[in-house]
């Protein structure tokens, strides 16, 4: 009778992926082999190793080869695939491992020449009338992790059913060895060069007096947004040295996240010495962007949805009528204000960009509260650190010209439509079980007051087609929590709201003052949990 792990590791074409299987003890060894890394969030995630639950090479090939399938059952033989990668460990034999199974089934391949931001694929996809797009990347995951993220031929992240379609058709594939592969040239640098150039063409104003400090954090965003921010005339950048070249290790930050405590301590450290007017960071595949400012307390990172409004308006300054922008359900209410007072639609989605580039006609803007950004769908129909930055230096170059700055701009949304402070708990996990049983008891025992407020609670698990995930909507008058599992992390996720009245700047301090006191209350109920 076969033996499915002597299977696998005789048929594993990567040598090293064989020894590390050959010292693991029969316990490990099932750890390896108790389910296949299966196609989530754009394609797959997970660590770092060998066997059929790791980002190895036989996985990569045999995941490849499902792809090829699929996509040979919709688009005629010769068709483009555009193949990129980051820097994490593995992504240079991963990419080419992809790229040469792609061109063995016949598929014309562009292989990008060197790590390179995930936006740069998004773009490449829509450039070039690719059918596909593969980028290898984990993103902000810790140092362990890699992934293997699919784009369609919309230049957008797959969804359901295809996802389930070509999970299905790599369960069908054969031994790893097996499967042919055609060796691949990398391509020259002209798709960077044709999207730093679309990049630079993005901003409005006029203004390009700016002192800017920028991290990478220690991914492949660094050289990119350099050259789209100097290209569109910013040149007073300075960046973080330790942070700036590609290191898989992120040695400097606990996780590669701009939004984990303490990531961007060496950024704001930097703007604070050169006595930045900005502060900008990436995360290690640049598809996310976060924003410092200097407040009246010293330098602080803006939360995403404070960036989300100001990038919102920022576009419809200069959108067609009618234009749509759109938001997710854990996003702050005030993108959906904005946009009703400036004539344009707005739409909520589900989280992930896969669905907010989906929002419908006419979107001109999409962003979700986990610094991400989609501010050139036209180009980019995804998540893009790098336009993201332009356009943020763009809009504080302009108000700094008009002698105030982004938080002067957050204080007249308040002003006009009421106080939005938001924040989000987080509670990583390490045994994932934990995060179902979380929602099991909330879904149990579902409150109708949250700081002092009667709350209506909304199970998104029961909800039409369209908005069904597994979140839980607490929502009162003035407070607002969705309860979700994140879809990349092991974590479960508090996002918070409050909203308060402001009839004029004076007023500003005591409302914060009570927006602070009920966020209080609903931090507590959320690390409670």
């Amino acid at each position: 009778m076969s033996d499915p792990i002597a299977d696998w590791i005789a048929a594993d074409p990567d040598p090293a992926s064989r020894a590390e299987l050959a010292t693991l003890t029969p316990d490990e060894l099932a750890d390896r082999f108790t389910a296949p890394l299966s196609f989530g969030t754009a394609g797959l995630r997970g660590p770092v190793r060998a066997g059929p639950n790791g980002m190895n090479v036989a996985v990569v090939i045999r995941t490849t080869a499902g792809l090829s399938t699929w996509l040979k059952g919709r688009h005629p033989e010769g068709s483009t695939v555009v193949v990129g990668r980051d820097a994490r460990h593995g992504s240079e034999k991963f990419a080419s491992a992809a790229a040469e199974v792609l061109a063995a089934a016949g598929f014309s391949v562009i292989l990008l020449p060197r790590p390179l931001p995930t936006p740069i694929i998004a773009f490449a996809v829509r450039r070039l009338g690719a059918v596909a797009g593969v980028q290898i990347t984990a993103s902000h995951n810790p140092a362990a992790d890699n992934g293997y993220k699919v784009y369609l031929d919309d230049g957008a992240q797959l969804v359901s059913p295809c996802d389930r379609e070509i999970e299905a058709s790599i369960a069908r594939v054969g031994p790893a060895n097996l499967v042919p592969r055609a060796s691949v040239t990398p391509t020259s640098d002209e798709l960077v060069d044709r999207y730093v150039e679309r990049v630079a063409s993005l901003p409005r104003g006029n203004s390009r007096t700016l002192r800017i400090a920028l991290t990478p954090l220690h991914g492949v965003g660094g050289d990119t947004a350099v050259a789209a921010l100097r290209a569109a005339g910013f040149t007073d950048i300075h960046t973080v040295q330790s942070q700036f070249p590609p290191d898989p290790d992120f040695p400097t930050v606990e996780f590669p996240n701009p939004e984990e405590p303490g990531a961007c301590d060496a950024l704001l450290s930097l703007a604070e010495e050169i006595e930045a007017d900005l502060a900008l960071a990436l995360d290690p595949d640049a598809d996310r962007c976060a924003v410092g400012v200097r407040g009246p307390d010293g330098w602080r990172m803006l939360r995403g949805d404070e960036t989300g409004v100001l990038l919102g308006e920022h576009v419809l300054e200069s959108a067609p009528p009618d234009s749509l922008v759109a938001t997710t359900i854990v996003s702050s209410a005030l993108l959906g204000k904005l946009a009703a007072a400036r004539g344009a639609r707005f739409a909520r989605t589900l989280t992930g960009f896969k669905w907010l580039v989906r929002a419908g006609e006419g979107l001109v803007y999409a962003y979700e509260e986990a610094i991400g950004y989609c501010a050139d769908p036209e180009s980019v129909r995804d998540k893009d650190g790098i336009s993201a930055a332009v356009l943020v230096a763009d809009l504080a170059a302009t108000r700094k010209a008009q002698g105030s700055t982004l938080l002067d701009k957050l204080d007249d949304y308040a002003l006009e439509f009421g106080l939005h402070t938001g924040d989000q708990v987080s509670r990583r996990v390490t045994d994932i079980a934990d995060i179902a049983s979380i929602m099991d008891r909330l879904r149990s025992n579902l409150p109708t007051v949250l700081a002092e407020e009667p709350v209506v609670a909304t199970d998104l698990v029961n909800a039409h087609v369209q908005s069904r995930t597994d979140a839980v909507v607490l929502s009162g008058n003035s407070v607002r929590m969705v309860v979700r599992p994140s879809g990349t992390e092991p974590k479960l996720k508090c996002y918070l709201e409050v909203v308060v009245p402001v009839a004029d700047r004076s007023a500003l301090p005591a409302a914060r003052e009570i927006a602070s006191n009920r966020l209080n209350l609903l931090r507590e109920f959320a690390e409670a949990l």
